[in-house]
């Protein structure tokens, strides 16, 4: 008998409600997925984790431009969508095989594109492209973390072709040594979505490149004082911090990597209430902190107390409970009340607070995975913070120098005057403003 398209949802609800009075046949039938069943939700899993972890482009994007000047708008968006579209070219040309074929316990994979299975041929646990998207977009927000800390002084091409360094060689031979079963593996470091692999990857990038670059003029004055340079819109920097709080569902709850079990799926549940928490706790503690400190709480310390919290939680947001992910991340945001004035201390000049967020706060989540995880311990996560730091520092300083060095890495200061917009990208992102000469 056929069942009218029309009565099919009253059929598989009756199906389902006689599975649920049979207890037995219902666990029996969601713990023998089959095996297509399983390729389907792992790479499901891939996908939805891929496209959430891409529009935190979008989130990066939106919260540089709302902590810069109106003058350097279009070149903050102009940077990151080119660096999201090199990071996906070289990542395909080369990195992702760098990362993942033929490590073998080592420091290094192998130097070729990265093949992408035909469908009719693919096979596996999961679709073998939704596994390169998933590990691309990783990559890309890898240099994102730059572009906010050297913002408003750097010139547009020495830092794509840093991108294209930085996506296509650095990140993924470090990447190598955890991800792709290399020798940091083997020593039992831990780092469940990447903590350190990519958030202090990205803050220790950023801090080289800001030292060599130097400051902003007028942000430091030559008696110490510190001078500060208000951004053009809060509220696009905190849309683009809700939007990466949302893509964060997708960068820790996707590195479970597979949804094809009753515990898969319970664990990226758990993943999301931890990662979640933990935003709220660094977003709490710094507003507190600041309240107490400052008598006001500054909006752009609670914005980046989130995603300090983000970070934190990251290098394993499946095992503390509910209180542990608040605390973990509640320090985070404790970092970045106090990191930030250090740094004006030190004169490193970040515009977006990329370094207390990612850096610092992704060695201290890294550092805190031993006190959730049995399986870890804090002499491997001081080596793998130590190794990837080392690493990350030398090979950013000589392409840095390298390109200081050859064509330069600094704006004039005529063009840093007039605002980069106009210097480099041609089409301002407030001509409106420019006209009536209210711009910053």
């Amino acid at each position: 008998m056929k069942i009218s398209h029309k009565l099919m949802p009253l059929a598989l609800a009756g199906a389902g409600l006689l599975m649920l009075s049979e207890p037995g046949l219902a666990q029996d039938a969601a713990k023998n997925v089959p095996a297509d069943g399983k390729f389907i939700l792992n790479s499901l899993l891939f996908l939805m984790g891929g496209f959430l972890v891409m529009f935190m482009a979008a989130g990066f994007a939106m919260l540089e431009v709302g902590l810069v000047r109106s003058k350097n708008v279009s070149m903050q968006c102009t940077k990151n969508i080119v660096l999201y579209s090199l990071a996906g070219i070289v990542f395909w040309l080369v990195g992702y095989n760098l990362m993942y074929e033929g490590v073998d316990g080592g420091f290094i994979g192998t130097f070729s594109p990265k093949t992408i299975p035909d469908p009719a041929t693919d096979s596996g646990d999961y679709a073998g492209a939704s596994d390169w998207f998933f590990q691309m977009v990783f990559c890309a927000a890898t240099a994102s973390i730059v572009s906010g800390t050297l913002a408003e002084r750097i010139k547009l091409w020495p830092f794509l072709i840093f991108t294209i360094v930085l996506t296509g060689f650095i990140y993924p031979i470090q990447g190598s040594w955890k991800w792709g079963a290399g020798w940091l593996d083997g020593v039992g470091f831990n780092d469940f979505a990447g903590s350190t692999i990519v958030h202090s990857v990205g803050g220790w990038a950023a801090l080289v490149g800001a030292i060599i670059l130097g400051a902003r003029k007028g942000k430091y004055g030559k008696d110490g004082s510190v001078h500060p340079i208000p951004g053009s819109s809060m509220p696009l920097a905190t849309l683009g911090t809700f939007i990466l709080w949302l893509g964060w569902f997708g960068f820790n709850g996707g590195s479970q990597l597979a949804m094809g079990t009753i515990a898969d799926v319970s664990s990226v549940s758990r993943i999301f209430v931890n990662t979640n928490l933990a935003a709220c706790g660094g977003v709490v503690a710094a507003v507190v902190l600041t309240q107490l400190m400052y008598k006001k709480i500054d909006v752009t310390m609670a914005l980046n107390g989130a995603l300090a919290g983000l970070v934190s939680i990251t290098a394993e947001p499946l095992t503390p409970d509910p209180a542990m992910a608040i605390m973990i991340g509640a320090v985070g945001g404790v970092i970045v009340v106090y990191a930030v004035p250090l740094l004006d201390k030190l004169k490193i000049d970040d515009v977006v607070g990329a370094i207390p967020v990612h850096l610092l706060a992704g060695i201290w989540g890294t550092l805190a995975v031993p006190f959730t995880n049995d399986g870890a311990n804090f002499g491997a996560q001081i080596i793998g913070i130590a190794a990837v730091g080392a690493f990350v520092i030398v090979t950013s300083t000589v392409v840095w120098l390298a390109l200081k060095a050859t064509i330069g890495i600094r704006c004039s200061e005529e063009e840093e005057m007039m605002g980069l917009d106009k210097a480099e990208i041609g089409v301002e992102a407030y001509p409106e403003f420019g006209a009536t000469g209210s711009a910053l």
